[in-house]
């Protein structure tokens, strides 16, 4: 035979041998392509995670299981060590089966006749899990086989985090980091050695081992782990021993249900993550949850609650409870408040007032007027139907007043206002077909709590509101609302609210957090709002009814201001508490005079009727804003000349010689004469013309006289009448409407000399005040007797 022939024949023999030695190889591969196993998905369960990982809610899969997918490296050491001590010690050295292991397990069974221990290694476990198969020789086989293909496919760190995530911890429980939280509330990367080897052993035997219904059996069980792995040194005997003595503490196995709501939305948001992260703090969440709960004795029935925590830096959301009571059907606890549109009452004004600021309109010391007005159709009343007459910026705002806001905001322009608060994230849902008009103010329209939240947080970030983040991995979107002077300013004005129960003027030395609220009350009593900020949280508080129904006598400052202020008296301390944030370069603190709105002038003191101290933007101190009628004779400064030695006023034609002397006044707006001080009145006052002078343009002014009764009267009900004292009044002198008050209060209105009557409700002294549209004014005091 030749060479040729030779190495033929060898060649073929080589190939024949290589196909032989790779035909299990191919036949392998071929049956893994055709029966692959079934390796899960990672859909179904989810869990919305703390920002610390700790479990707020977790969702259940089609079949009802709960599981929180978890990472190797998120597992403690000890619970790995603890497993594969006690299950696999090879676990790293085989290729899925372990034929000793095996060996060793049939010759236990034959010398005892039943099952000593058994021969399936982890990758046999994890194939058992995801084929579950019945107890006989083919089904272990099988498990055999896919062992196999899970280690082909899988490498080890794989196939171990498989079984952490799905090994069956009793009940609808699997996974070791849903275990972990079921039975002993904490997270599997925080296992003691006792806790390691209770959840090593606990897939053994669920049902008989579950320590929330057999706390001996699992004990038992447990201290088995920790002797097998101190017989093989896995762990010192010092740790064993201290194990031992740990108690099994029999726990409630119960879900996390802890921002629900947020949980429910995140899931939502994101349908193919199993785990989601949020920015919640999972320690102030609970504080506060616990604490809304207990206002459910405060609140009425079908009522329901509502309140975001927002640290300012980031705008990271820190606690988030939607409902006061979810799951409660009677309280429409499903119902995420935090997301719902309502209306903000007077939560708006403080954007208002800095918008006005930033325009050069006003500042904090800027005079307004609190008194009956009517712009057009719509005529405002404050909460408490109480005027006030001139008031500053920073009273109308920290007292709330509705006419000054609704006066400003005409300035300003609704539609101006709207679409600036749009653009720092707070949007205004209008009626269908509606405009912005001057109710907004006052909650004449829709928004968020959510939204307001972040728009508040300006307030302590130099003007920058922004969209609140309920994740980690969500973007810092910010948006220019207020400068920072202006922002600086509001903030200013609010916190010297100072708290309810604390005296004005008394000094707070308990070192609690510095806060900048405000409330707000929507009409008809169905929405009770509170919003503050600290240095470091901005904080908002809802009340009311899911469904819109009225919620009489609760409104913000009695409902929602009080849980606001406990809330952030449960917020982590900042180093900054109590402490007064420094003036920015761009405010200056300043002095004005009332009623022109000018620094004071040495060279006119009588212009300067009362001095008011004024936060300002540096460069921008506007005088008092001109009444909206422009009147002539009324408001700002008026230049006439009068009689050098009578005072009297001179007008151009005057029939006597006169030495004329240029007089300058200084005039209060016309609507808030009726709360001046006497000697502030008579410092306004125009001097009677000269008799002796034709009539000039202030000549016509009109004059107002209330007739019926006479100043000082003392009224009394007839003998033997059981009715109220009542007074029929007239105003004369005028054809316009006019407003009648009571002690301040308005108390009706007539219109071209109609008769008024008013009832007094209680004795004692009483100031009734007829005020025209003119701004025309009388009034008298009376004294009504017991």
């Amino acid at each position: 035979m030749s060479d040729a022939g030779t190495g033929g024949a060898s060649g073929r023999r080589w190939r024949l041998a290589l196909a032989v030695l790779a035909s299990p190889l191919l036949l392998g591969l071929v049956l893994d392509r055709l029966f692959p196993p079934p390796l899960p998905d990672g859909g179904g369960a989810t869990v919305v995670l703390a920002a610390d990982g700790t479990p707020l809610r977790a969702f259940p899969d089609r079949d009802g299981v709960w599981r929180y997918p978890v990472a190797v490296e998120d597992v403690s050491p000890l619970y790995v060590e603890a497993l594969l001590g006690y299950e696999d010690r090879w676990f790293h050295r085989h290729g899925g089966v372990n034929p000793l292991a095996l060996a060793r397990a049939a010759g236990q069974r034959l010398r005892h006749g039943r099952v000593v221990s058994g021969g399936s290694t982890l990758t046999m476990q994890v194939a058992r899990i995801l084929e579950p198969h019945e107890r006989s020789a083919g089904g272990k086989l099988r498990q055999m086989l896919r062992a196999l293909q899970l280690e082909w496919r899988l490498d080890k760190r794989q196939i171990l985090a498989l079984y952490l995530n799905h090994a069956p911890f009793g009940g609808t429980v699997e996974g070791v980091e849903a275990a972990s939280w079921a039975y002993l509330g904490k997270s599997a990367r925080q296992l003691s050695h006792a806790e390691a080897a209770l959840l090593a052993v606990l897939p053994q035997s669920p049902s008989r081992l579950r320590p929330d219904r057999h706390p001996e059996a699992a004990r038992a069980a447990r201290d088995k782990v920790l002797a097998r792995l101190a017989a093989q040194g896995d762990w010192d005997a010092v740790a064993v021993d201290e194990a031992r003595i740990e108690p099994v503490v029999s726990r409630r196995l119960q879900p996390p249900m802890s921002a629900a709501l947020l949980a429910r939305r995140l899931q939502a948001a994101h349908p193919v993550q199993s785990r989601i992260s949020s920015t919640i703090d999972a320690d102030l969440q609970r504080t506060l949850e616990a604490r809304l709960a207990a206002w459910f004795a405060h609140l009425p029935e079908r009522s329901s609650a509502a309140l975001l925590v927002v640290e300012n830096e980031g705008l990271e959301a820190r606690a988030y409870v939607g409902s006061l009571a979810f799951g409660d059907e009677r309280r429409l606890g499903h119902v995420d408040m935090v997301r719902a549109v309502r209306s903000p009452g007077s939560t708006l004004k403080p954007f208002l007032y800095g918008l006005a600021i930033d325009d050069g309109l006003v500042h904090s010391g800027s005079l307004l007027v609190d008194a009956p007005q009517s712009f057009g159709d719509y005529r405002p009343s404050n909460f408490d139907p109480a005027f006030n007459g001139p008031v500053s910026v920073a009273e109308a705002l920290r007292l709330s007043l509705n006419v000054p806001a609704v006066d400003l905001l005409d300035r300003v322009g609704p539609a101006r206002f709207a679409g600036r608060l749009a653009h720092g994230g707070v949007e205004l849902r209008l009626p269908r077909g509606a405009s912005p008009n001057l109710s907004l103010v006052l909650g004449g329209a829709g928004t968020r709590l959510e939204e307001l939240v972040g728009a508040y947080a300006a307030f302590n970030r130099d003007g920058l509101a922004g969209t609140v983040r309920y994740t980690p991995d969500a973007p810092l979107a910010e948006r220019r609302l207020l400068s920072p002077g202006a922002a600086w300013i509001v903030r200013e004005i609010l916190e010297q609210h100072g708290r309810p129960g604390l005296r004005e003027g008394v000094v707070d030395t308990s070192r609690r957090q510095r806060v900048a609220w405000k409330t707000g009350t929507s009409y008809g009593f169905r929405d009770a709002w509170a919003i503050g900020g600290t240095a470091a949280y901005t904080v908002g508080v809802w009340v009311g009814r899911p469904d819109g129904t009225p919620l009489p006598g609760q409104y913000g400052a009695i409902t929602a201001l009080p849980l606001l202020l406990e809330v952030v008296d449960s917020l982590p301390r900042d180093p900054r508490d109590g402490q007064r944030r420094a003036m920015p370069a761009g405010v200056v603190k300043t002095e004005v005079c009332w009623p022109l709105g000018l620094p004071p002038d040495p060279a006119a003191p009588g212009l300067c009727h009362r001095r008011v101290e004024a936060l300002a933007l540096a460069g921008h101190l506007p005088p008092t804003l001109p009444e909206r009628e422009a009147r002539h004779w009324s408001g700002g400064r008026l230049r006439l000349e009068v009689d050098a030695r009578s005072g009297q006023r001179l007008s151009a034609d005057c029939r006597a010689p006169h030495v004329r002397k240029a007089l300058e006044i200084a005039r209060w707006p016309a609507l808030a004469a009726p709360w001046l001080p006497a000697a502030e009145r008579r410092a306004s006052a125009i001097p009677p013309l000269a008799p002796d002078c034709a009539p000039d343009a202030l000549a016509g002014l009109e004059t107002l006289r209330i007739d019926g009764l006479a100043d000082g009267s003392r009224l009394a009900r007839p003998p033997g009448s059981a009715r109220p004292v009542t007074v029929r009044l007239r105003a004369l002198g005028t054809a316009s409407k006019v407003q009648w008050l009571v002690d301040g209060r308005l108390a009706g209105e007539t219109r071209g000399g109609g008769t008024w009557s008013h009832a007094f409700a209680a004795p004692g002294a009483h100031r009734i005040t007829a005020l025209a549209e003119t701004g025309a004014f009388d009034e008298l005091s009376v004294r009504v007797l017991r």
